[in-house]
């Protein structure tokens, strides 16, 4: 009975981490519970060092401009700016399948190499999209000139540095997707007054003439194509 309870508790550890007195079997440990801490920072990773921040930012003005509450739905829009998100990251993403993960899983280099390698493509992909000035302020903090290779500046400085240029981008185009929309609230709201209708919101007369202009111009194609150009150079 004492052996049986025994080999019970043995097995109710986690499977492949074995915190035993062998520093091999410590640091093989360790890197798994690293690896799973990584797996759990992705959703970060995937929003502020890639186009995800300024697509989904974008497309939340869009149904904003148009005074559209739930539609399309959050679901619609996310799933959308993913899509176009690893559509845009594709050639970066295959770069680094190619010079780090590949040669990782055959062995040939280890974890920091791989993980230099692999961030290098994001870095050469951030530093086109970030204003000096954004970067300024944060090697300025840190006391440091920006290198002429952008694959050694460190991710601590470039990633806030790009976030905050993408969302500056974001609420620039944001700006301009709302101004036409805003003349014809002007417009409702000056009609309605005019004809003594002010208790009547001027939202449920400009809504279809909103969505009758945004379909007319193709609004969505032209959304997608300024997004899509603004990553092209």
């Amino acid at each position: 009975m004492t052996w049986a309870a025994t080999n019970t508790t043995t097995n109710l550890g986690l499977p492949g981490i074995n915190l035993g007195n062998s520093p091999s079997s410590v640091a093989n440990s360790v890197k798994i519970i690293l690896l799973l801490t990584a797996l759990t920072l992705a959703p970060a990773m995937l929003i502020l060092m890639t186009c995800f921040t300024r697509i989904i930012v974008v497309l939340s003005f869009v149904r904003n401009a148009l005074s559209l509450q739930q539609s399309p739905p959050n679901q619609v829009l996310v799933g959308l700016a993913l899509f176009i998100t690893l559509f845009i990251m594709q050639p970066t993403l295959q770069q680094a399948n190619q010079q780090a993960l590949q040669p990782y899983l055959q062995g040939k280099i280890s974890q920091t190499v791989a993980f230099q390698r692999a961030e290098a493509p994001f870095k050469v992909f951030m530093a086109k999209q970030t204003r000096s000035a954004d970067l300024e302020l944060f090697l300025q903090y840190r006391h440091e000139k920006e290198p002429k290779d952008p694959r050694k500046i460190p991710l601590s400085a470039l990633v806030p540095a790009y976030t905050i240029s993408e969302l500056k981008t974001a609420f620039q185009i944001g700006f301009m997707i709302f101004l036409p929309f805003l003349v014809i609230d002007l417009v409702v709201a000056t009609t309605l007054m005019s004809m003594g209708m002010m208790m009547l919101p001027p939202v449920v007369i400009s809504l279809p003439f909103k969505i009758l202009l945004f379909v007319m111009v193709n609004g969505w194609y032209l959304v997608v194509q300024s997004l899509l150009s603004g990553y092209s150079t």
